[in-house]
Formats: structure tokens, sequence, C-alpha cells
């Protein structure tokens, strides 16, 4: 069953803490409508044809929900009656496997594994041959009276491992979110699947890897301009000249992926095949300014090129093996920008001290005309660089506070 053409989804795209604005941005640029920021994300109204070019385009969301329902439950017997009504066969094929994620909290129902029961015996009455994998509530996820909206997007932002996928995600099932907040239900399915930062090219990681979709958000929250040289000193895996030389090219971020909501019962293919060619027409020949990244060491620099390979910007990144004090600027004005090493996840705080000053004065003396931002979780190593910084926005990353730091140009 296909998807009525005025059919329309209320939709909500969550951003990892401190990121909502630039969701709302993004959104704004494409011509969603109807767009509020709440904690932890982004609600907007959109048609499938919005919601498959959203998702392909997105690059600082951490996936998109569906909201399919909204209502009253203080009972079980609340619970059981609006679970019913809902047409679980939109987004649900026969045979398909099914997870919940159940979350409550300040709510008459607070047994997330009761609740997700209930709701399991609606699905299996409604969709032939159902299976479900298991449900619950995430880690950390229980009555403990925190804001609702917040938590829900702490964990649908997921600070996961990269080896520590969802059992989900791994199985193609469809994910429903449960959420109980004040005695108010609210049943979403998963448009995304994997998490939209999962764009398909970085299979070889660094140490300390930076998330997709944490790297568009510095470039997007610093302002990148692609008509300016852009450096990473210290690349790592290089996701963020990656991820600069595709919004350079205006390379949509998921089109190497696909999408849960690609195989509800509902949705029409050829929605996804036109928003496909819509997204690939935008697509530039080559970046129009230098992209350069280097780190001191060889073997995650050829990662960074095989990562880069497999986003198909290779030829638009130049790579080199150099240590920071042997770095040189392509052009006399840019933007710098790295993920250095926080002094909480790698190595300790005291060897840092001197890096971070090392940095400082990289920039001073030899990139006076450049802009130069940084993501840093400690006040202390932001001091040895002796520049004057501006915070921009504050989030996390791998579960450690970070905050993006932006010193001028001269």
């Amino acid at each position: 069953m296909n998807a009525p053409r005025d059919h329309t989804y209320s939709a909500f795209a969550v951003a990892a803490p401190g990121l909502e604005p630039l969701v709302l941005a993004e959104l704004r640029s494409l011509g969603v409508s109807r767009i509020t920021q709440e904690p932890g994300g982004v609600s907007f109204t959109c048609d499938a044809a919005g919601l498959a070019r959203t998702q392909l385009s997105l690059r600082v969301a951490s996936r998109v929900l569906v909201r399919l329902s909204s209502f009253r439950s203080e009972s079980f017997s609340q619970l059981e009656k609006s679970s019913r009504l809902l047409d679980w066969a939109r987004v649900i094929a026969a045979g398909r496997p099914v997870s919940l994620r159940v979350t409550c909290r300040k709510s008459a129902l607070y047994h997330s594994g009761a609740v997700a029961q209930r709701v399991e015996a609606e699905i299996a009455r409604a969709v032939k041959g159902a299976k479900f994998l298991s449900s619950g509530t995430p880690d950390g996820a229980g009555g403990d009276g925190s804001d609702g909206a917040a938590a829900e997007a702490a964990e649908e932002s997921d600070e996961t491992p990269e080896s520590e996928t969802p059992e989900s995600e791994t199985l193609g099932a469809q994910l429903i979110v449960i959420r109980l907040d004040h005695d108010r239900c609210t049943i979403s399915a998963d448009a995304s699947g994997e998490l939209l930062h999962r764009r398909g090219y970085r299979l070889a990681v660094g140490r300390a890897p930076l998330r997709e979709t944490l790297a568009a958000g510095m470039l997007l929250g610093v302002g990148y301009d692609p008509r300016r040289a852009l450096a990473d000193p210290m690349c790592g895996s290089g996701t963020l000249a990656i991820e600069a030389a595709m919004i350079a090219r205006r390379m949509a971020p998921g089109l190497g992926r696909v999408f849960a909501a690609e195989s509800w019962p509902e949705m029409n293919a050829s929605v996804w095949e036109k928003a496909r060619e819509t997204v690939r027409k935008r697509v530039l020949p080559a970046a129009a300014a230098p992209i350069v990244a280097s780190d001191r060491d060889d073997g995650v620099v050829q990662s960074a090129i095989a990562n880069a390979a497999r986003a198909g910007v290779d030829a638009d990144i130049e790579f080199s093996v150099r240590a920071l004090s042997d770095f040189e600027p392509p052009a006399k004005t840019g933007l710098l920008i790295t993920n250095p090493p926080y002094g909480h996840r790698v190595g300790e705080r005291d060897p840092l001290r001197d890096l971070f000053a090392r940095f400082g004065q990289l920039v001073r003396t030899r990139c006076p005309g450049w802009d130069t931002a940084f993501l840093s979780a400690e006040r202390a190593l932001e001091a040895q660089m002796g520049l004057a910084l501006e915070e921009i926005l504050e989030t996390s990353n791998g579960g450690i506070s970070v905050r993006l730091m932006l010193a001028r140009a001269n």
C-alpha cells in the first residue's frame, strides 16, 4: 500500500545536546515547513518526499523519528486501547523484526518492560508474523524525573562505540520508540535505521574517532566557507576534512546508505528514487578551495585516505604525514580546524599542555590570517594556546563534555 500524495508526517530530527540550532538551520535551508526547536532536536512537518530529502541531506542530526501518536496514558488499559488504534501496518512489514525502546519518567506507568509487552501485543495483533527483538529501557533511563525530551535525545544521539552497534540496527529491525513523560505517551517510528552519522565511508578509525555528525556540526557551527582553504593538522581518520569536502561539493551525506522508512509498507519507492536523483544533480565536480589534512602517524593517514576514497572525495583532499611543527598553510587565509586530544580519553592532561602550546604558537606565527577552531574539554589546556577564544557551542563527544572554540584571524 502506497502513501497518499497528500500524506504528512510529524517528524522529529534528533540532535546531540547543543547541536539543535544547527539542525534547525539545516531544515530551513531544505525548505521544510512548520519547524520548532525543542530540547534534543527539531520537530517538523513533511510529506514522503520531504522525509526522504531531509534524511539524505541532514549532516548534523542523529536520526529522524516519525511520531505516530501521542495520548494520555495513566493505566495499562489506556495504553492498550490507544495502541490498538494505531495503524501499525503503515510502518511495519509482515515478518519484519521489530525492536521497542521504552522510557518512563514521572508517570503512573513506570515499568518499561510491562509497557513494551502491552505494545508488542498490539503490534502482533495488527502485523502478521511480527518478530520482536529485546525491548526495554536504555541504560540510565528510569523514573528519575529528568527532562523527558532532552533525555530522549541523549539516548537517541547514541554514544555507543562503533563496535557495539545496537541489535536492532544489526538485524535491520524497525525501531519503535515509546516515551512516557508525565503520563503522556508518545509513540514514534524510527525513519532512519542506522544512525545518520554512519555515512558508509568510515571503516577505519583512529584511537579517538570524531563522529561524522559532530564533525559536520563543527564546520557548520563556525560558518565554514567552501571558497576558503581548510586545514586539519591533526586529522586522525580524516573525518573533518572529508565532511568539509562533502559540504564543498554539495554531496548529500546519506547518498551511500539506505533508511528504515524505505521499507515501510506505505512508502512508494519512486519517492526515494526521485529524492536521490535530485540531490545527485546538486553535486559539484570538485571542491573550490584547497583542503589539506595531516597527521604524524602514517598508519592513521593511510586509513584517512581510504576513508576519503570511499566517500568519493579523495581527489579533493591533500593528505600528508607530518608533525604539527611541520605544518605549512596552503594559503594566506582559511580555516584551521581540528579535534585535538582531550586529556580524558587519549593520554594524560599534563603531556597535552605542550601540544596545545605548540598549536597556539603555530597559529600565531604561521597562520595569522586563518580562523582556528577546535573541540576542547579543558579550559586549562585552552589557556596554553595564548589565543583570544570564543565559545561557539557546547555538546558531548564520546560521553565527554566538549566546547567548540574559535579564534578569529588577526
